[in-house]
């Protein structure tokens, strides 16, 4: 299992403690393969974690938003969300079709017992984290 590293943001800790037991530690798998991912990317040197929306949120200064969350509505699923103005979930349905469940242009959403396919789910990541270095390009630079 992968090594959760310390949240120092007092706020998403706090966030993360809300979450049901169930839901939190998948959250926290999600949260450690953004930074495992960040760290495996040349060039990306620092991966601010903070909230948007009340949701932890992670951003590059060459990247775009990743957020995790949960929401009451559909206690038995959990999502990475990114920014929905970007190419990034069509590529990702482009790339991956039918391997992820998403929603909209916006979300890959998981159920709570879904195996995470974590080598492509990492690729979505460090598109994401890059997403400023290559937006100009089609198919995200793919």
């Amino acid at each position: 299992m992968i090594n959760v590293s310390v949240i120092e943001n007092t706020k998403v800790e706090e966030v993360f403690k809300q979450y049901p037991k169930h839901i939190q530690s998948r959250l926290l798998m999600l949260r450690q393969l953004i930074l495992d991912t960040a760290v495996e990317i040349e060039g990306v040197d620092h991966v601010d974690e903070t909230l948007k929306w009340g949701e932890p949120s992670y951003i590059t200064k060459k990247g775009s938003t990743i957020r995790i969350g949960w929401k009451q509505s559909s206690p038995d699923q959990y999502a990475i969300y990114f920014n929905c103005n970007t190419k990034l979930v069509d590529t990702f349905k482009e790339v991956y079709r039918d391997l992820f469940n998403y929603e909209g242009n916006r979300a890959i959403v998981f159920a709570e017992n879904d195996e995470i396919p974590v080598d492509e789910l990492k690729q979505c990541i460090a598109w994401a984290l890059t997403y400023h270095t290559r937006k100009h390009l089609p198919m995200l630079g793919i």
